[in-house]
């Protein structure tokens, strides 16, 4: 259900963006997911087709692009990726996670120095990293 509020979002935003640059057409959305939250995709993009469905920007063509987990230490500057820890997590700790990233906080800590003050430099949140529109004035 998570996914497809996410997708409910994006589809919205896409649709607010080409109705404001007066587009006849969505050609194609690129979509970023952070790897901290831990988004299906496969649901994301089946909801964001069906919902495209009806509207300007039906048979668009969908990229997503996982950007890795990035964090920083603000006790020692360490640098760690979520993928050097995900082990610790098991399921339940996933799924905390993937509804409210901000707990990852409680969950980890610095490999180098043991804090638990870390930044999450980049993977965190969905954002939409490109649309690819067409206006009758281009064709």
């Amino acid at each position: 259900m998570h996914e497809w509020a996410l997708a409910d979002a994006i589809v919205r935003a896409v649709l607010e963006y080409a109705e404001r640059e007066k587009a006849d057409r969505v050609i194609a959305v690129r979509v970023v997911l952070g790897e901290l939250q831990d988004i299906d995709q496969e649901i994301v993009s089946f909801a964001m087709k069906e919902l495209f469905n009806g509207t300007i920007a039906e048979g668009a063509e969908v990229e997503f692009v996982e950007e890795e987990a990035v964090f920083r230490c603000r006790n020692c500057g360490h640098e760690w990726k979520l993928r050097d820890v995900r082990d610790r997590f098991d399921e339940r700790i996933k799924e905390n996670i993937h509804f409210i990233p901000e707990v990852v906080h409680t969950f980890l800590e610095c490999p180098k120095c043991g804090s638990r003050d870390f930044e999450v430099v980049r993977g965190r949140g969905i954002y939409l990293a490109g649309i690819k529109i067409e206006r009758g004035d281009e064709a």
